[in-house]
């Protein structure tokens, strides 16, 4: 356990995946000064989820917890009143802020395979960046190779979610209307993480001044 606590890394996003229909029907719950009364509510009687399994209802409950602390309470308001194609884009960017192996997978390996020839990502990808975490990290070295690989399936499926990956493992821009939210909210690193070309960054860049 004491390795667990000096690790940042985390395995829960096999638990839940992209999450974003959940998310939405559990915002109003966390954003309620009751809201822990409401999802103890919701964990035990189903009523909003509609998850028959309650082992598998806490899990969902406690990722999309865990992703609401991860940015302001303000950005879950200006959430609720984006397109449902910016609200992909926002779940996208909080999953990032809030598991740093979805973090280093996107910065290590998918922006520069982006960068390259092939423009294509694949799982072995992903598993050689799994040695280079491991070598640094005895909580990742820790996990089983079932494990390891569970999170970069986990990984690529909320990519093929977001349609940034496509049916045969090409990479693609992030679709999305209000990059310019990112800039005022000084997180201008998410735009080169949508795998926006230089110049379009910089067209958004000028639009916000």
């Amino acid at each position: 356990m004491s390795i667990n606590k000096k690790s940042p890394y985390t395995a829960a996003i096999t638990g839940g995946g992209f999450l974003f229909e959940e998310t939405n029907i559990l915002l109003p719950l966390l954003q309620s000064e009751e809201r822990d009364k409401l999802l103890k509510q919701e964990s035990l009687y189903n009523e909003l989820l509609q998850i028959n399994s309650e082992k598998s209802r806490k899990r969902c409950i406690a990722e999309v917890k865990r992703r609401y602390n991860a940015v302001s309470p303000s950005f879950w308001v200006d959430y609720q009143a984006m397109a449902e194609e910016n609200q992909y884009a926002a779940l996208f960017f909080v999953l990032l802020k809030t598991y740093k192996i979805l973090f280093d997978f996107h910065t290590n390996v998918t922006i520069k395979r982006w960068n390259s020839i092939s423009k294509a990502i694949f799982t072995e990808d992903l598993m050689m960046e799994f040695n280079e975490i491991s070598a640094n990290d005895a909580f990742v070295d820790s996990w089983s190779e079932m494990t390891k690989r569970k999170v970069a399936s986990a990984y690529l499926t909320i990519l093929r979610k977001i349609g940034m990956l496509d049916t045969d493992n090409q990479l693609q821009s992030l679709s999305c209307s209000n990059f310019d939210y990112y800039i005022r909210l000084e997180e201008q690193w998410f735009l080169e993480a949508a795998l926006l070309l230089p110049y379009q960054i910089e067209t958004i860049k000028k639009s916000t001044l």
